[in-house]
């Protein structure tokens, strides 16, 4: 029986890509944009509104039997924002699958920062709509995915540094001891085509890294850049204080313009963790899933 996916975060930078590799998996895909989206690819029904919108989150999970929940914000200047799109959008989006009557299973993009809910206002979202979601769930299958940092085509957030590592230039933006970890796109989405695969999923949360558990730490990426490029890579370290005046200088900027922020005082703590290091092997054990795309590999074919 052909599955019938509601996807919602479909327009975003791993949405764009996850929606993408869903059709080719041969599912009827059906996806929630926020403006009428003029793109056509077969298979695909877009629905309408946003997760505030009851009555087009009710179109969307109509006969789905998975949903697929992306969206999230990872930019914004209040706590308040964070919690009124991450935490209760989530919600939203659980009530009408469960209204629904026929959804079996739910997978619910998280992320690695939600294991420390102190650090950011982002990271105490993520928290906090697991909370609620497993809360709620009752006899729902709800899977948490937590991938660490996730990069690669289309993201705007990482692609400006690693493009300054291989000129020659890493910015030193955390400790100097920190373990960092990362996500290619490429894996995260294979990770979900399997977990839609799988004939039995269960309720669960997995942490996503790219098979360096250990993490890298500033001197290993640099290193590992040097040998890419094929010439020196000089580290600049950014020092707390300096973080900390862009960051509220950053946060008064976006409070003119109306634009969301990415860098504020909140972010820094997420930055300036000292240990992002996390484990494959729950998933590994669940899905069979194993990812392909080490930081070197992405560095040297330029995948970010």
């Amino acid at each position: 029986m052909e599955r019938t996916v509601a996807l919602t975060g479909a327009t975003g930078f791993i949405g764009s890509l996850l929606r993408q590799r869903l059709i080719q998996s041969g599912v009827r895909l059906r996806a929630l944009c926020r403006h009428p989206f003029v793109t056509r690819e077969d298979g695909i029904e877009w629905v309408q509104g946003a997760l505030e919108d009851p009555h087009a989150l009710a179109r969307l999970v109509d006969g789905a039997d998975a949903v697929i929940h992306c969206a999230a914000v990872v930019r914004g200047g209040t706590v308040d924002y964070f919690q009124r799109n991450n935490v209760t959008g989530s919600m939203n989006v659980l009530r009408a699958a469960q209204a629904s009557g026929c959804c079996e299973r739910f997978l619910f993009m998280s992320s690695l920062a939600a294991r420390y809910p102190h650090l950011s206002w982002y990271a105490a979202s993520k928290h906090e709509a697991e909370r609620q979601l497993l809360q709620a769930a009752n006899d729902m299958t709800l899977t948490i995915f937590r991938p660490t940092a996730v990069y690669g085509p289309g993201d705007r957030e990482m692609r400006p540094l690693f493009e300054w590592l291989l000129r020659g230039w890493l910015f030193v933006i955390g400790q100097p001891e920190a373990r960092l970890t990362f996500l290619q796109v490429e894996d995260l989405v294979c990770a979900v085509v399997k977990w839609l695969e799988a004939s039995v999923v269960e309720s669960a949360c997995y942490e996503l890294n790219d098979g360096c558990g250990n993490g890298y730490g500033w001197a290993d990426i640099a290193t590992m850049a040097a040998e890419v490029r094929q010439g020196p890579v000089r580290q600049v370290n950014l020092p707390p204080v300096m973080l900390n005046g862009l960051a509220r200088a950053n946060l008064a900027l976006s409070r003119l313009t109306g634009q969301a922020p990415m860098l504020t005082p909140s972010k820094v703590g997420e930055l300036r963790h000292p240990d992002w290091s996390c484990s494959n092997e729950a998933i590994r054990q669940a899905l069979a899933w194993e990812p392909a795309i080490r930081l070197r590999h992405a560095l040297q074919e330029r995948c970010f």
